[in-house]
């Protein structure tokens, strides 16, 4: 049986459109990996390699290890739905949601540990907070996102042939995850 012309229009449509949405989410990827790799090059040339000894490498360890098991519970969310499992959607979002959280609180005691031992008039200072400002507005607004996406997988959505939401912000949750890995050793260990 031969499809109408608005039919096959709608039927292609929907193939391409989860393509499209993975190009613009990798190009939006490409572009903060620009605007990260630009702080993180400022580091780098405007104070070399120093690093302060009041450095608090045991918590940002430990938030690094909180920040890669956010990663897990993220990646388990959206298998879960893959498989149909909302349950498990539900409560992996909401440990990656907490997970968030915690490293936002140990961020904001950083801040508060680099303040005291190197103000922002200082060079590295003024570098170390920028780059833990950017990359912790980033971890807020992927909480803020996946706040979203589990408010709308409690209300029925997504479902294991169509969960482009839960993807797309499972991906900028992995992507922001990265970043930290590549900050970590750009502040506390060169």
């Amino acid at each position: 049986m031969a499809l109408s012309a608005g039919a096959a229009h709608e039927r292609a449509e929907a193939l391409s459109r989860p393509r499209a949405n993975r190009l613009g989410l990798w190009l939006f990827f490409a572009s903060e990996t620009f605007l990260f790799a630009a702080f993180i090059s400022a580091r780098f040339v405007s104070s070399g390699t120093y690093k302060p000894e009041e450095l608090n490498q045991p918590l940002a360890l430990f938030l690094t290890v909180v920040l890669l098991g956010s990663s897990i519970s993220a990646y388990l969310a959206e298998t879960s739905i893959a498989h149909g499992n909302r349950q498990g959607l539900i409560r992996y979002l909401s440990i990656t949601i907490l997970l968030g959280l915690a490293f936002l609180v140990g961020v904001g005691f950083e801040f508060k540990e680099a303040i005291e031992y190197f103000p922002p008039e200082t060079i590295y200072g003024s570098n170390f907070l920028a780059l833990i400002g950017l990359h912790g507005f980033h971890v807020f607004t992927g909480v803020v996102a996946l706040a979203v996406v589990l408010r709308l997988g409690t209300k029925g959505h997504f479902e294991p042939d169509d969960y482009w939401g839960v993807e797309g912000v499972v991906k900028y949750w992995h992507f922001v995850d990265l970043a930290w890995v590549v900050i970590f050793p750009t502040l506390y260990l060169f």
